[in-house]
């Protein structure tokens, strides 16, 4: 929300300087981003009015302009801006003034002709960014007046984050309510008064969506002249809120907008042929607005019709074949109430962003309609003319929501902020709110307007003295008693833990948005179960990821294109599935994390080699290690993965996780001239395990024996070391793999097998005949299940 601090002032008279002002907004939770000064020193700046205007005789994009400032001679000023002209009124600068960024103005020749003085654009003055061309201002403007007394300078431009709760100060007028509460000054009397029909033209109003717009008034104003410009006091104070002028009839309704918080629309009366009414829209109804575009509806859309036409997109956008001209001169003025569930989220299934869908998105004043319909009238007569109508309201009252009186206690005050505040600075904060109270023995019985639809509960008025009497007025007192300390499981190995143990790898965590773009997912392979989000911030944030990897390798690949050509990045958080019917959505904690790049950081002792997928099946490992789960690493045929390069991570015979190189059509799709390694795993998989129990060492000698097989090329590793395994029995205390052969000597489709079992028992010496039969069980089982052979 911006604003012009005049425009606020006006409405609360306050001795708070800017500065303190700022500082004030902030400490009551509406956080001020921007303080923007406009029109400071100015004083030596006047309107003025050009008189004539003839070619530079040695430029020809200058003019020698004779410029009327009130005073006895006109001055001479050459001026390149491409709008000066006869007859038009503009600042100037006279000698001796200082602009803003320390302009100094002095006497000047250029091009051999003299000038005192400076015709100024908006942008010299500091009061807007626009250097198209010189400000121009209203013909009738007082010539020789100061530019400071004829545009309420000088001004500050103030933006303040609000917060979704706080809908009520989407408006100048509702921010001097808090800032009346927490300065002490009183809101200045704001009463419209009811503007007297002139003319019984009326439009028949028809609502058709029961509690999705149970208000809305209109009203026709005849006989308007709609292309008188807009006054400069109204521009201005659009511009420093943020809005640019457009035409009268349309800065009106911004205005009315901007200080009361009702978003309006103006149609043009000749364009309806009456009644008019709101209802959803049809199932592929088309409607085209005021930017030109044709959009497509469904039933989700609330529309404003005429004669059942759709003419409008209720609470968003008007539509373009109504929209006022400067041809109009008969007005239809819209004001209404729209419930924020049926606006949620509809403006951006469109693409669109509008500063009503922002208002009535977050929830609107269901009070505001009639004021904000007979100021905007009471502004458009005395400005350009026209005769009223009365006023037509169509209201559904069991829809309209309606403040509930909620009991402040005292002593619940007291417990909750820890001190007490004194009754009579409760009540003072409470009514400069614009809050009804009546006081009761032990508590307070309050009404908020109905403009304050976020007061529900007691901890809200509890937060509004909070935040109004200052919390750093809350003294910090520390708890009492014994806090117990909840012990950490031994049978889970800690996130932080696991974290650490990346980050001791070499690897930075990254943390990206659980929300991601649709077409992420699509090129990965993974949209399968994903969920679509109703309400989503962007198109690019539309979807949950139901993956860590797409997310950290588009951190990888900016990374890359930033010239860093060793990237090892890891993240931990949940991925989402979608669930049956009427259930929530399913999420998975999981670990993963890319790499690229060089294996290890550039140095000296050694040769540069690229990461490969043992470097990264080491790291998991590492990881499995500290739990001491036994993975196991199948071939994969994920789509995203590489053929041959790539594994899927089983424990207990279950898959969880994957782990690889990345398929080269996807490396290019990303645009990745690299190649990516990556893992994912389901983080209870590396978290959990058994409670550690202590042995003692055998004082027995342990015995070697290498055994090397041929076996099938398709026999995998892992299929082999649980055969062995399971042959072995318990006298087998390691396995070791030392040698992979494929060559001279070993048929084609076949590799050589070396492996160390190393054998010991607790409570005995083995013999050779024990080493011999655990020998043949090995043996005998890769025989029969892998038809391996001893290799000669």
């Amino acid at each position: 929300m911006k604003f012009s601090e005049n425009w606020l002032r006006e409405h609360v008279p306050t001795r708070a300087t800017r500065d303190e002002l700022a500082a004030t907004l902030t400490a009551i939770g509406l956080e001020v981003e921007d303080v923007a000064p406009l029109g400071e020193s100015l004083d030596g700046v006047v309107v003025g009015r050009i008189v004539s205007a003839e070619r530079h005789p040695e430029a020809d994009r200058l003019q020698v302009c004779s410029v009327d400032i009130g005073a006895a001679e006109p001055l001479q000023i050459v001026c390149g801006a491409p709008n000066a002209r006869v007859g038009l009124c503009a600042p100037v600068a006279t000698v001796g003034s200082t602009l803003p960024g320390g302009i100094v103005i002095k006497a000047a020749k250029l091009r051999g002709v003299e000038s005192s003085g400076m015709l100024c654009s908006a942008k010299e003055l500091g009061i807007d960014a626009d250097a198209s061309g010189l400000l121009e201002l209203p013909g009738d403007a007082p010539v020789g007046a100061r530019i400071t007394e004829f545009l309420a300078l000088p001004d500050a431009s103030i933006e303040i984050k609000l917060t979704p709760n706080r809908a009520d100060c989407f408006s100048v007028r509702g921010i001097a309510y808090d800032v009346a509460a927490a300065t002490g000054a009183q809101v200045a009397p704001f009463d419209v008064e009811a503007v007297e029909a002139t003319t019984a033209a009326t439009l028949d109003i028809a609502l058709q969506a029961g509690a999705a717009a149970p208000r809305y008034c209109g009203r026709v104003v005849e006989g308007v002249d709609a292309s008188r410009p807009t006054p400069v006091w109204m521009a201005e104070r659009l511009r420093r809120s943020g809005i640019r002028p457009v035409s009268f009839l349309v800065d009106v309704t911004q205005y009315v907008m901007i200080e009361l918080g009702q978003p309006m629309h103006a149609f043009d009366r000749a364009t309806l042929t009456g009644p008019v009414g709101v209802r959803p829209a049809r199932e592929g109804e088309t409607l085209k607005l005021l930017d030109g575009r044709d959009v497509a509806l469904d039933p989700q859309f609330l529309v404003v019709t005429d004669a059942d036409r759709a003419v409008a997109l209720a609470g968003i956008m008007g539509g373009h074949d109504t929209r006022v001209t400067d041809a109009t001169r008969d007005v239809f003025l819209e004001s209404a109430h729209f419930a924020p569930d049926a606006i949620i989220g509809r403006g951006r299934k469109l693409g669109l962003h509008t500063d009503a869908s922002h208002r009535f998105e977050r929830g609107v004043d269901p009070a505001l309609p009639r004021d904000a319909i007979e100021y905007a009238t009471r502004l458009i007569v005395d400005i350009a003319g026209g005769r009223p109508g009365p006023v037509v309201e169509a209201t559904l009252d069991e829809h309209l929501p309606r403040p509930a009186a909620i009991t402040l206690r005292r002593e619940r005050l007291l417990r909750v902020l820890g001190t007490r505040v004194p009754d009579a600075e409760v009540e003072r904060i409470l009514r400069s709110l614009g809050l009804a109270l009546e006081t009761g023995k032990d508590e307070w019985t309050v009404t908020p307007p109905s403009r304050r639809f976020d007061l529900a509960i007691e901890e809200d008025l509890i937060e509004e003295v909070a935040r109004i009497h200052g919390y750093d007025a809350v003294p910090a007192t520390l708890p009492a008693g014994v806090v117990p300390l909840a012990p950490a499981s031994e049978t889970c190995v800690a996130t932080a833990q696991l974290r650490r143990a990346l980050a001791g790898r070499d690897y930075l965590e990254a943390i990206n948005y659980a929300f991601v773009d649709a077409a992420w997912l699509q090129a990965w392979s993974l949209a399968d179960g994903a969920v679509a989000l109703a309400n989503p911030l962007s198109a690019e944030l539309a979807v949950m990821r139901t993956s860590l990897l797409p997310g950290l390798v588009a951190a990888l690949e900016r990374n890359v294109v930033r010239q860093q050509s060793r990237v090892r990045l890891f993240e931990s958080g949940n991925v989402f599935h979608a669930a049956g019917a009427g259930e929530a959505p399913r999420h998975t904690q999981r670990l993963a994390a890319v790499a690229c790049g060089t294996a290890d950081p550039e140095q000296w002792s050694s040769a540069a080699r690229a990461v490969g997928f043992h470097d990264i099946k080491g790291d998991v490992e590492s990881l499995a290690a500290l739990s001491g789960a036994s993975l196991a690493f199948l071939p994969s045929s994920r789509p995203w993965g590489h053929p041959g390069r790539s594994a899927d991570i089983h424990l207990a015979g279950r898959p969880v996780g994957w782990i690889g190189q990345l398929h080269p059509r996807l490396q290019q799709s990303l645009g990745l001239d690299t190649d990516v390694l990556a893992f994912e795993v389901d983080l209870d998989a590396v978290q959990q395990r058994p409670v550690p129990r202590a042995q003692g060492l055998s004082r027995y000698p342990s015995v070697r024996r290498d055994l090397a097989f041929v076996v099938p090329d398709a026999v995998a590793w892992s299929a082999i070391e649980t055969a062995v395994r399971n042959a072995a029995g318990p006298s087998l205390r390691e396995l070791v793999l030392f040698d992979v052969y494929r060559g001279k000597g070993v048929e084609t489709g076949f590799k050589s097998v070396a492996m160390g079992l190393i054998l010991q028992e607790k409570n005995r010496t083995l013999t050779d005949r024990d080493v011999d039969a655990v020998v043949g069980e090995v043996v005998a089982s890769l025989q029969r299940e892998h038809g391996a052979t001893i290799r000669s």
